[in-house]
Order: structure tokens, then sequence, then C-alpha cells
């Protein structure tokens, strides 16, 4: 971790974000990473119309409580056609996205959360970088008051930690092709958080940047984390608050004055149908509309 942090300083004097170095990125509390596709409109709306402040509130939020959201995207494989365009209307009118040089595809997950990481770490200097899908729920206080409890340990990794069955039959979702790797037939992943949401400290996202030409990708983006971790000195804190389902679990919790960090349908790996649902889970799970400023961090 010492080299990679030296390297990572080294290449911070190197590297440039537009006109200017990446030694000046603002220093903030954590950066909220939603990946997302072209045809998610809806689901993006859906968001911003409940859980993620607008305009002058997002504004307010990067500077008064040091947090950033951005929804995350690539291009297309036809830069500059009718997707990307979409995209460049959407930013302009919204002005929430975080463009990664990388072509869009369900099947580049993986790379597609390395270069997230990357780039986030070189635009802002955060204590902690969240990658979040586009069908969650989440409550941003109860997020910030999570990792607050977190902020003074060096290496972690956040999420609802799972371990499932290596799947080695072709044709069903989430095959792993390098399914020999993990040995025997029917054995099981090594502990890792689930792909809905999960958050890691500054000098892990750290290490993704600087060794990200070398770290194997698997087929699941979730497993393929984890594995960048396994054999660092890093803790894996396991936080229930960060799968709750949808209600009437997380309308339960909420209720008891415990509202849940991120809601969403295991049977469907994120909310079903959220950009119709997304206002009713709000509605009946969220923390309060002002929770995220009144809470301190």
């Amino acid at each position: 971790m010492q080299l990679a942090g030296a390297r990572a300083a080294k290449a911070e004097n190197e590297e440039k974000s537009g006109n200017e170095q990446s030694s000046d990125r603002p220093k903030v509390f954590f950066v909220m990473g939603i990946t997302t596709a072209f045809s998610s409109r809806k689901r993006r709306d859906s968001i911003r119309e409940n859980w993620m402040p607008q305009g002058e509130d997002l504004k307010k939020l990067e500077k008064e409580k040091g947090i950033i959201i951005r929804f995350v995207i690539g291009h297309s494989a036809s830069p500059g056609g009718i997707l990307d365009r979409a995209i460049d209307a959407e930013d302009a009118q919204h002005k929430d996205f975080l463009r990664l040089n990388h072509v869009e595809g369900y099947h580049e997950l993986s790379s597609k959360t390395q270069i997230y990481f990357s780039s986030a770490a070189a635009k802002w200097d955060a204590d902690f970088y969240i990658k979040v899908d586009d069908d969650v729920h989440v409550n941003l206080g109860m997020v910030g008051s999570l990792l607050a409890r977190h902020r003074s340990k060096p290496r972690v990794y956040i999420g609802c930690m799972k371990s499932g069955p290596v799947l080695a039959q072709k044709g069903v979702k989430y095959h792993e092709p390098e399914y020999w790797k993990f040995g025997e037939e029917g054995n099981k992943y090594f502990r890792h958080a689930t792909g809905q949401i999960y958050a890691i400290s500054k000098d892990l996202a750290t290490y993704i940047s600087v060794n990200r030409h070398v770290l194997h990708r698997y087929a699941n983006e979730d497993v393929s984390l984890g594995s960048w971790f396994i054999g660092l000195d890093v803790e894996h804190i396991d936080d229930r608050s960060l799968c709750c389902g949808t209600p009437p679990d997380c309308e339960w919790k909420a209720q008891a004055g415990n509202p849940c960090a991120a809601s969403f349908d295991w049977s469907c790996s994120g909310m079903c149908k959220s950009a119709e649902r997304m206002e009713e889970v709000h509605q009946r799970c969220g923390e309060g509309d002002g929770a995220v400023w009144h809470t301190s961090f």
C-alpha cells in the first residue's frame, strides 16, 4: 500500500483533470456514483424527483456537507451518436453526470466500476467512494452517518457481504466463465459486497487507480471488486442497513426511528419497477427531506 501510495502521489503530479492538475482536487466527505445506462432516463428522473437533490441544492450539498453525487456513464460504441447526444443534453439540463472514458455494455460492468473509481479519485479527494445502482433507494443522511463511524480507519470495504455459488453452467444469469479458478464444482465465491451499493475508503480507491491495468476482471462486477481486496489488509464491514427490502421491511424500520441507508428487492437485484415505485418507497421509507442537512458528519 505504501508503494501504491507513492505511485499515486507521483501520478497526481503528472495527470491532469481538465485544465487543472489532480493535486488541486477538492476535499470532500464522499463521492456517490450512480451507475446508469443510456436506456435508464426514467430511473434517473425518479431518483432526481425523490432522494437526490437538484440544481442549487446539489451544489449546496457539495459545499456544505462535502457530498458529491453523480450519475456515472461512459459513451456508446459510436461516439457522438444519438445516445451520446441525449446524455449531453440531459447533462446540460441537470449537470449531474460523471462521464467515463468507457464503452457502455452490460458485460463491461467490471471495467466500468474500475474506471469509475479511478476517475472519481482523480477528480475528488474523498474519504469514501460509493457505487450504487440506479434502481436503489438511498437515504443520504443515513449513508453519511454510517460512513462517519468508519472515518478513522484507513482501508475499509463496506456493504452487505455475501457469498453465492459459482455458476459454471453456460447460459445462466451470472455465469462465471472462470469458474475453475474457484475450486471444485459447487464451490462458493469468497465473501464480497453485493453489487447494488457499496463503499470503499480513499486508500482502496487509490489502489484501484494505481493498479487498474493489472487488476483482473471477472464476469461479475461485485466479485471483481472483492477479488481486488482479498489479498490486502482490508477491513470488510457487513452493514445490513445497506440492503433493506422495500416496504414493508424498510417502512417498519423507518417507523421505528431507524431508517435504512438503502433499500431494494433481492428478487430483482434492485428495486422491482424502480421508475414507477421510487416515489412510493421514498414516501414510506425516506428519512425526511431535511435529514441530510441536519445530520452531523
